[in-house]
């Protein structure tokens, strides 16, 4: 969100210097309804969020302007580095208890989505026409706060992943542009470990980051209809296309397409490399320019970006959204809408230091982050799949993290995988 931070702190608070915080996304929700009635209706509001020290003071001084304007007092209440592995149970707790906040920050996918099924969130259809959110916000990013046709949450932030590479170490392999295909791909890794490069830098302790390359060769063997039936648990893993993604995935290990001893690397260690030259490319969000390259005081010219190629239609990339929810219990519903529909303006965004913002006249700034600009302008508003670790409950994702693990240690087959995969998701649908 701001101008520094990776995707894990991204999941772990707003913030800026997060950088390789290793937090599990996902987590469980609760089926039961919040508790105690309906709040009394005033003019005081609270806002519950996970910014850090580096952007609660850019969303307090919003917050204020929002309150002299209106005659509101509002209370912000942040919890920075908790993660989703914490912060979503202790929004439950207070929802339960009856206390719960009039507006709170969330994550999509299945992080958000228990709030929903629960109805402890509010169906904010009625706010979506009076302050025309459809017209403003990305149609996309609606869709990932969106559970069951319910609006439940306006995101204002939208994330994708993609391949961010170094220049350099491409042209000393004799590549002079980024692959369209996925052959091109897996041609380009063999040039770059003919030079000595290691093509993709990722780490496989906690197991998301890792988890990054294998959902994308999912959706490189079974598509994007199909991908996405298997995430609901609508189609059985134990099928070929699973098979053939965990071949794959073994394959990039196979041919030294991955660090060596990738599995106990650290994705805050790794991440930086190929901006450090010793890995070609790695695949993360548009944090990274800012987290990695500007950080590291390099040129952004030095660098480049581009979507992973699926060879399935529509492309699609990994991504996950953020936005705010209104407790269905608040008595002071109208002004919490209201407060969001501030937060969302475009001046208001930017005032953040918001750099992927779902709203419209709120894109990067292309004289300050050149490359997250380009990403936004070229695969913003492609298509795109709800990262694995927000598609599973923590229980599931942290089951697979742990087959993703025995399959590259060697213990079990791609086709057994896919069996555990298959036994896995179906537990949950049960559960």
């Amino acid at each position: 969100m701001t101008t520094s931070y990776t995707r894990r702190g991204f999941l772990g608070l707003t913030s800026a210097a997060a950088l390789g915080a290793g937090l599990s996304a996902c987590t469980g929700g609760g089926t039961s309804t919040g508790g105690g009635a309906t709040q009394g209706a005033s003019n005081n509001l609270r806002l519950f969020t996970y910014e850090d020290d580096s952007t609660i003071g850019l969303l307090k001084a919003q917050i204020k302007k929002f309150d002299e304007q209106n005659g509101t007092t509002t209370t912000v209440d942040s919890l920075p580095g908790s993660g989703a592995a914490v912060y979503p149970d202790k929004l439950r707790t207070e929802l339960l208890g009856g206390k719960g906040p009039d507006v709170w920050r969330i994550w999509g996918g299945q992080i958000g989505s228990p709030f929903a099924k629960a109805k402890q969130s509010l169906d904010l259809s009625k706010y979506y026409d009076k302050y025309g959110w459809d017209s403003k916000i990305n149609t996309t990013a609606i869709s990932g706060m969106t559970f069951d046709g319910v609006k439940s949450g306006v995101p204002f932030l939208s994330l994708g992943i993609g391949a961010w590479y170094n220049k350099s170490l491409f042209a000393k392999a004799g590549v002079s542009a980024p692959p369209t295909t996925y052959a091109e791909l897996e041609s380009v890794n063999d040039k770059l470990v003919a030079v000595g490069v290691t093509p993709c830098g990722l780490g496989g302790k906690y197991g998301w980051d890792i988890m990054r390359l294998f959902e994308y060769l999912l959706e490189h063997t079974a598509g994007p209809d199909l991908h996405d039936k298997l995430l609901t648990g609508a189609e059985s893993w134990d099928r070929p296309e699973v098979v053939e993604a965990f071949t794959l995935f073994k394959k990039w290990q196979d041919k030294k397409w991955l660090p060596q001893g990738a599995l106990a690397l650290d994705p805050a260690d790794v991440e930086p490399w190929y901006v450090q030259g010793k890995t070609a490319y790695t695949i993360t969000g548009p944090w990274t320019e800012a987290a990695a390259i500007l950080a590291a005081k390099k040129s952004s010219s030095a660098f480049g970006n581009f979507e992973l190629p699926t060879d399935k239609s529509p492309a699609r990339h990994s991504g996950f959204v953020e936005g705010y929810m209104i407790n269905a219990k608040s008595g002071n519903a109208d002004k919490a809408a209201a407060l969001i529909d501030f937060i969302v303006q475009p001046a208001t965004q930017k005032a953040m230091n918001i750099t992927a913002s779902t709203v419209k006249g709120a894109e990067p700034d292309p004289k300050t982050l050149p490359l997250a600009a380009e990403w936004s302008q070229k695969y913003g508003n492609n298509p795109f799949y709800t990262i694995q670790d927000q598609a599973f409950p923590k229980k599931q994702a942290d089951q697979y993290f742990s087959v993703q693990s025995d399959l590259l240690q060697g213990s079990v087959k791609p086709d057994a995988a896919a069996k555990k995969m298959q036994e896995i998701v179906s537990a949950w649908a049960k559960s």
